[in-house]
């Protein structure tokens, strides 16, 4: 039987690697790396260092492949992100079905962790649904962004006897803004925050969390709205990309 493993690798920082990361990336004989595109993907360097770093020995292989686009002409946002699964889908199949020996293990190394937004796991479902390759996998989690993200803060996620809502920026951008309360927001490429600047709310933003390029930004919303816009336009410009996270909370009374 083959096996996979889904590795979370934490938000940015080599460190951010747990004991039972490095265990699990020192059983592996290959590695599935997906390239996105990017003329300078840091993505991919830290995943080669992080091979690098912790695994005794040569004994692996790095498979790199090219990720299928998404379609960003899609009539609905749903449907164009289960076309995409089902090309990753057809994708790993094949990767686990030509690249990997029955008894041989293989890896998918996950930035952040495989259990928050991040499709692996949907995908591997899939994959097994399809009936074309057998296997079993196995997860082990990551830091996240929003972990990386407080720490940097130096604040607690949670406030007394108060929820924390872990959401995106598409979710946030249907609201009226009344009901953010302790918010923490993920993949808004459109800075959605700037529609409640008139809000009494607190933000706490950072991009490129646990790496060298790391930003953070905190203060009233409305003070620091602009400063936030141009810190993340300007390295996006440089940098080709750009992961940013942040909390929205209102003040307590």
């Amino acid at each position: 039987m083959k096996t996979i493993l889904i590795i979370g690798i934490g938000a940015g920082n080599p460190e951010h690697i747990t004991v039972q990361a490095i265990k699990a990336l020192n059983r592996t004989q290959v590695f599935f790396i997906l390239d996105k595109g990017y003329a300078n993907d840091d993505l991919l360097a830290l995943r080669r260092d992080i091979c690098t770093r912790y695994i005794e020995g040569h004994d692996y292989r790095l498979v790199q492949v090219s990720d299928p686009r998404r379609d960003s002409d899609s009539p609905s946002y749903r449907s164009g992100i289960e076309h995409w699964h089902e090309q990753r889908a057809a994708l790993f199949e094949q990767l686990i079905s030509d690249e990997l020996k029955p008894g041989q293990t293989g890896a998918f190394l996950v930035w952040g962790d495989p259990a928050l937004y991040d499709s692996t796991l949907r995908i591997l479902d899939h994959v097994l649904a399809r009936g074309g390759a057998s296997f079993k996998y196995d997860v082990i989690p990551g830091i996240t962004s929003v972990q990386a993200l407080a720490a940097a803060h130096r604040i607690g996620l949670n406030r007394i006897g108060e929820p924390v809502d872990i959401t995106t920026g598409r979710q946030i951008a249907a609201q009226q803004g009344g009901d953010i309360h302790n918010s923490v927001v993920m993949l808004d490429a459109h800075c959605t925050f700037e529609r409640f600047v008139d809000q009494a709310l607190h933000i706490y933003w950072g991009a490129y969390l646990g790496t060298a390029d790391e930003i953070l930004i905190s203060g009233p919303l409305h003070e620091v709205s602009a400063q936030i816009r141009e810190a993340r336009e300007t390295t996006r410009a440089r940098k080709g990309w750009i992961m940013d996270t942040y909390i929205l909370r209102r003040a307590v009374s």
